[in-house]
């Protein structure tokens, strides 16, 4: 199960950076995000560890003032994810060692739309000409993002 839907998918990409994306091009953009939320979620569990405690905070997943900001102009789309499909996604990957705080349970709904708000406007950076982007600069735009976060 993704992460978010490809219709959800399709309306964030378009609201938060003007793109259009098919359903194909969903799946490449969900690869992304799902892959970069679990990577966050292990360093959060890493640092709940080294903080002694074995459940992990919104204060161990390491946001930085970038995705904290990127966050906020998120919000700015009204647009929500339900929580339900993200949870419903964390339980096909390989389970953390520790469980999530509720407040952070709550908040990846917003952790997931940052991630796809970020990634959009990678996408429009790697090719700013261009509503429609390929399936290279979604692979480039997924590599920055890999190397930035």
């Amino acid at each position: 199960m993704a992460v978010v839907g490809a219709v959800k998918l399709e309306v964030l990409m378009r609201k938060a950076a003007g793109l259009d994306i098919d359903k194909n091009k969903a799946k490449e953009i969900t690869d992304i995000v799902e892959k970069k939320l679990y990577d966050l979620l292990l360093i959060g569990e890493r640092n709940a560890s080294y903080n002694g405690r074995e459940v992990i905070w919104e204060s161990d997943v390491p946001l930085t003032k970038g995705f904290l900001e990127s966050m906020q102009k998120f919000r700015k789309l009204e647009e929500e994810i339900a929580v339900e499909d993200v949870l419903n996604f964390l339980a096909t990957m390989p389970p953390l060692k520790y469980p999530l705080e509720a407040e952070l349970e709550k908040r990846l709904p917003e952790i997931v739309g940052t991630l796809i708000y970020i990634l959009a406007h990678l996408i429009k950076e790697v090719s700013p000409e261009g509503r429609k982007p390929s399936s290279e600069d979604i692979e480039k735009a997924g590599k920055i993002l890999d190397l930035t976060m």
